[in-house]
């Protein structure tokens, strides 16, 4: 026994000389949270897995993906370490760094902003609903407690002194049920965070009398108020019908985040394998068809410390302040 590990010693340090990763290297799994399988966080985490997998022979890492209720649970198992990167609306994450004291900073860092993501309101066509105040006295759903989706709609209900008996109905479905529940005339309405376009939402505008309605510009300004990560945004009419109007609303960035003590080497060759390989990544889903990776680094769309192995990336192709990197 003691021979043979002194044999594993021999052959790691040479490995070391060598510049030779050691096998062990390889089958080092990293997890991924995202969101629901019907969601644009499910496949936005499954091509970024995808681009990390395909140059695993780089750096020995393999990435998983697991489908989460979204921004809230990512941001907690994160934290947590029952997950080691997850996906959230920059809004989230900035509102949970900003509440924890000086003391016990949320151990999260960024890795980088990904695609803009809308407050998108779907509602049946026939339910008489304009604006934010009309789903008064309507059958709501308000999405699963510890989602974006029910955060939103419940800043939206303080803003406009709402409660949960103001409502017809009140649902809590799961991000899959809320199309088809839709359709089915069992609501009128539900709100998504989401990425445009959105496959859930196609087929509910195809495939039964449902359209999007904007926030009014008061709705869009208690948003905005809310949070620095949140801005006016407009959702092109044409993305799902010719003859559809523009849809104005407030955005917000999804974004890649990891836990603090993720090892630096990993949190680079993250960063690294999707810039070096963001062509392909834009091809993967129509909603990256337009980003910019400049844009993706800016200082405005980060919403937490950056980590340090994604600064040495971005080191090496633009330069960081020294803001950007606290």
């Amino acid at each position: 026994m003691i021979h043979r590990l002194q044999y594993i010693k021999r052959c790691l340090l040479l490995c070391f000389i060598l510049g030779i990763a050691p096998a062990y290297a390889e089958n080092q799994v990293i997890t991924l949270g995202t969101g629901g399988v019907t969601g644009l966080y499910y496949p936005t985490g499954g091509a970024l897995c995808r681009l990390i997998n395909q140059t695993r022979q780089t750096h020995g890492i393999r990435c998983a993906v697991r489908s989460t209720l979204g921004s809230v649970t990512n941001l907690i198992q994160v934290a947590n370490h029952e997950l080691d990167m997850g996906i959230a609306e920059a809004g989230q994450l900035y509102n949970a760094y900003k509440s924890s004291s000086s003391q016990s900073k949320i151990p999260l860092r960024l890795l980088t902003s990904l695609y803009p993501e809308y407050i998108s309101i779907l509602v049946r066509s026939d339910a008489g609903i304009q604006n934010f105040e009309d789903l008064k006295n309507k059958r709501i759903n308000i999405g699963k407690l510890g989602t974006s989706q029910r955060y939103t709609i419940e800043l939206l209900m303080k803003a406009h002194g709402l409660q949960l008996s103001d409502f017809k109905e009140v649902t809590e479905l799961a991000p899959a049920e809320q199309a088809t529940a839709l359709c089915d005339n069992r609501i009128d309405a539900t709100l998504y965070v989401v990425g445009h376009p959105s496959g859930t939402i196609k087929e509910a505008l195809r495939d039964c009398q449902s359209q999007l309605i904007g926030l009014s510009k008061q709705d869009r300004n208690t948003l905005i108020q809310q949070n620095p990560h949140y801005r006016e945004m407009s959702v092109s009419g044409n993305i799902y019908s010719e003859n559809a109007p523009d849809v104005l609303t407030v955005g917000v960035n999804a974004t890649l985040f990891s836990r603090a003590d993720l090892p630096d080497d990993v949190a680079y060759a993250v960063v690294k394998s999707l810039f070096e390989q963001f062509e392909n990544f834009k091809k993967l889903h129509p909603a990256f068809r337009l980003l910019k990776p400049e844009k993706m680094m800016a200082p405005s769309t980060m919403p937490l410390p950056l980590h340090p192995g994604a600064a040495k990336y971005f080191r090496e192709v633009q330069p960081l302040s020294q803001a950007q990197l606290e």
